[in-house]
């Protein structure tokens, strides 16, 4: 971790010497002999962090030199609040010579001067260690040169899954035998082997699908709890109830399932079941072929939960034909699955021996080689590693799993261990995790990459190596959220406990979770503290005492603070009001929580927000004119926000936005709002989400606003509680930018859709989603002509009651259409989905309908 830490803080180090001497002023000669001597360490502190396991001493002398760099970077945080606040004085030359900063700088130069003479003493004595001199400043890259990774999107497909055709037959036939009582189906054996991956390709089977009424699928990964269970069961039924009676909350599941053939999954069951099992089980309506898979590593918990031996499935491990298959459709991803060399595949088999059948080390050793380069040394490398892993580790699991994470990028290892705050089975949405990173400059920006598009890179780097797993996608295939295997946690948590990222106590570690309510527990303020993060399960909600709140402000050095999905007992605005103390929040997530009516004055400090999220706050009415001066920010997301009015005056001066969601433009006679005409300035605007409600808040000359904004790729266009006629033409005239990715225009009032929505205007569109609204017909435009046809690849149909379309039609005009999906839509005609006047479904090109 320590060569991720130095990574990371030289990347800042870096951006701020090349800025005017009024960041560092009388610093910059400390700062740059610290610079030189971390770029020569970087040489080798990547196998220091390798054979610190083997080597105690070394061990400590890393924990030292983690601790210096993580002070080295809060003083330089602290030099560039100093520096911004100065330009308030008069020009930046009053940092050397106004009073009140003198103690500062002798401090600030006192202490740089002990930290670069301890760092140089680590430098001398770190390669004695390792047995290799250390490199010459000519032979130095800057890290901001090196390569990054040659994927920025997943390259395989993450549902693939290899040798489980007769496991999977042989548990939907005893499903399909069900008769009366509740059929109790037990699918045992030890962690990665693939228990949870049989129970979803079961569970989401379409036969099955049909046969069962009901399905729901339940994590009880770690220690059971039992609420937290029956409220799971109950969001699987539609029914978001977040009550704290066991009683009342299985009396509810038992009414929806009651009459009904229900299918129940208990994923990754652990010990202690006896007594929260049989509240449950007794609760449950018997008869009509119901059924229960239970997914657990030992016989003794499915037996205890009602599995007789006759229906308990041991799931083998790969065969060698099998295991060669998953390892080469995930090492050779961007060949088709291919391996064109002798030399790699003798190498890859050899590996692949190794994880011993396992998928999820398997997969793990592929992710791993997908990103090395096709040469034999470096595979053989890697082979050698192996092997000393597998004498050190329990199972080649783990030693997989420890092996991927040694071979991660330095940047990629800060936001690995992020994962480490979530708890077992959390559903884990990207946006948050890129947010996270992008605030606390885990991202590398690399050849004038966005730090957005930069973040994307990294989560499809984690992804594309079988660390994260995917849980939902989009209709495009977009990844929105994800979690890890109960495995990949076990060594995440290890390494964030052992490099203080995060960990059990809350007094010394970086990085905290906020789950469920919190207590005394929560021991704050910690002064090192870097991120506090609501990770709460989905469904679930936070609940923090107003002593607690007020204590967020006090951890000096915080770059994240997110409190969504949280209910304070008291105004959030109040305990808020020293937020303005918090110099260097680069993220503050405000979104879903409760009671919040306005925006923390104290907020207006805070002049280094990249990241601000609002979404979902529904008694939200104004943003405060003072959000227009947050010169850095490149995320605001007000959307969802129902009470919201509009947005300030001066939005159009944010230069740096990449993302604006919910942007709500005010009305002619709205003097102090932003009209949509200052959108023209946002050039960097990569996602923007519009909400129209009437005619007059776009204006007679603001047919070329979007038009100009030639970094756009993805728009949303609601008009959700729409009213007036004025709205239709108007919007008609506002076209999108021609170089769109992806469109979803929601509740559009008119019978027809907008002029600008053809295959001329927006040629090279290739996901286009409408949902709900009065469309009932295309115009001819639409269609195109012979010449001019839709490159869209996806296209999804939502809630159109009155909507007439003929797939004969949309083939014609769509021709490379691979994936459309299609709901409440009763007039659609000859679509290769069922009921697509009801739930619908999805076609996929080459499959068969669903």
């Amino acid at each position: 971790m320590v060569d991720a830490v130095v990574t990371v803080f030289l990347e800042k180090l870096l951006n701020a010497l090349e800025e005017e001497g009024r960041v560092l002023f009388d610093f910059r000669e400390q700062f740059e002999i610290l610079r030189d001597e971390l770029r020569l360490m970087q040489s080798f502190l990547k196998d220091a962090e390798r054979l610190k396991r083997k080597n105690e001493t070394l061990r400590t002398v890393m924990i030292g030199l983690r601790e210096l760099i993580y002070e080295a970077e809060d003083i330089l945080a602290d030099c560039k609040v100093q520096s911004e606040g100065s330009q308030d004085i008069s020009g930046w030359y009053a940092v050397c010579f106004y009073p009140t900063n003198l103690p500062f700088k002798y401090q600030t130069g006192k202490r740089l001067r002990e930290i670069n003479e301890k760092i140089t003493r680590i430098k001398q004595n770190i390669p004695s260690f390792l047995g290799v001199p250390i490199l010459s400043q000519a032979e130095i890259a800057d890290s901001r040169n090196l390569p990054v990774d040659r994927w920025s999107s997943s390259v395989f497909d993450h549902s693939q899954v290899v040798g489980i055709e007769g496991d999977t037959r042989k548990v939907k036939n005893w499903l399909l035998e069900a008769k009366d009582g509740i059929l109790a189906i037990g699918v045992v054996g030890m962690g990665g082997v693939g228990k949870t991956t049989l129970a979803q390709v079961v569970f989401n089977d379409r036969e099955m699908e049909a046969r069962f009424e009901r399905r729901m699928w339940v994590s009880v990964t770690g220690t059971p709890n039992e609420k937290r269970i029956l409220r799971s069961m109950l969001r699987n039924l539609g029914d978001m109830n977040v009550g704290d009676d066991c009683g009342e909350l299985l009396r509810k599941i038992n009414q929806y399932l009651l009459g009904k053939r229900f299918l129940l999954v208990m994923d990754d069951v652990g010990e202690n079941t006896n007594t929260w099992w049989r509240k449950i089980s007794d609760g449950l309506p018997k008869g009509n072929g119901s059924s229960i898979i239970i997914t657990t590593r030992t016989k003794e918990v499915a037996t205890m939960m009602g599995v007789e031996e006759e229906r308990t499935h041991r799931p083998k491990v790969l065969s060698k034909d099998d295991s060669w298959l998953l390892f080469r459709n995930v090492a050779f991803a961007a060949n088709g699955g291919i391996c064109t060399s002798s030399e790699l595949e003798n190498i890859g088999r050899e590996i692949v021996h190794k994880c011993g059948g396992l998928p999820l080390a398997i997969k793990a050793a592929g992710g791993m080689m997908l990103y090395q380069q096709p040469y034999y040394h470096d595979w053989k490398r890697i082979a050698d590693h192996f092997r000393d892993e597998l004498a050190e580790e329990d199972g080649s699991v783990m030693a997989s799993l420890e092996l991927s994470y040694e071979e991660l990028p330095s940047h990629l290892k800060s936001c690995f261990l992020c994962l480490s705050l979530y708890p077992e089975d959390c559903e884990i949405t990207k946006e948050q995790l890129i947010h996270w990173w992008i605030a606390e400059g885990f991202v590398p920006l690399r050849r004038g990459r966005l730090s957005t598009e930069a973040g994307e890179d990294c989560f499809s780097g984690l992804t594309n190596r079988c660390l994260i797993e995917v849980v939902e996608k989009s209709y495009t295939g977009a990844i929105q959220t994800c979690k890890i295997h109960d495995m990949v946690r076990d060594l995440v948590i290890k390494k964030a406990e052992d490099d203080a990222f995060s960990g059990p106590t809350t007094a010394s570690c970086r990085h905290l979770g906020i789950e469920g309510d919190i207590d005394r527990k929560y021991d704050m303020p910690n002064q090192k503290l870097r991120a506090l993060l609501s990770t709460i399960k989905t469904g679930e909600v936070n609940k923090v005492a107003s002593s607690n709140a007020k204590k967020f402000c006090d951890c000096r050095y915080l770059r994240v603070l997110d409190v969504s999905k949280t209910i304070f007992d008291k105004s959030l605005t109040g305990l808020l009001d020293h937020i303005g103390f918090l110099q260097h929040l680069t993220y503050l997530s405000l979104s879903n929580t409760h009671p919040l009516t306005e925006v923390p004055p104290a907020l207006e400090k805070l002049r280094n927000l990249q990241v601000l999220d609002l979404s979902y706050c529904q008694n939200l009415k104004m943003l405060p004119s003072y959000v227009t001066t947050f010169e850095k920010l490149t995320v605001l997301d007000v959307s969802h926000c129902g009470s919201l009015r509009y947005l300030p005056k001066g939005l159009g001066s944010l230069s740096n936005l990449q993302v604006l969601l919910g942007f709500k433009p005010s009305k002619s006679n709205q003097l102090e709002g932003c009209r949509i005409a200052e959108l023209r300035s946002l050039t960097k605007l990569r996602r923007l989400g519009l909400q129209l409600t009437q005619g007059d808040e776009i204006g007679d000359n603001d047919d070329n606003v979007l038009v100009g904004l030639r970094g756009l790729q993805f728009l949303v266009i609601s008009c959700f509680d729409s009213h007036g006629d004025d709205l239709i033409p108007k919007l008609d005239k506002l076209s999108p930018p021609q170089q769109l990715h992806e469109l979803s225009l929601r509740f559009y009032p008119g019978k027809m859709n907008p002029g600008w929505l053809n295959p001329f205007s927006l040629p090279i569109l290739r996901y286009l989603s409408i949902s709900s609204g009065n469309l009932t017909n295309m115009s001819q435009r639409f269609w195109g002509d012979g010449d001019n046809t839709w490159k869209i690849e996806g296209l999804m149909l939502e809630s159109l009651s009155d909507l007439g379309m003929e797939w004969s039609m949309v083939q014609q005009v769509m021709p490379r259409l691979r994936i459309v999906n299609v709901s409440w839509c009763p007039d659609l005609d000859s679509f290769p989905i069922e009921d697509v006047g009801f739930r619908g479904g999805v076609w996929k090109k080459g499959e068969r309908p669903s």
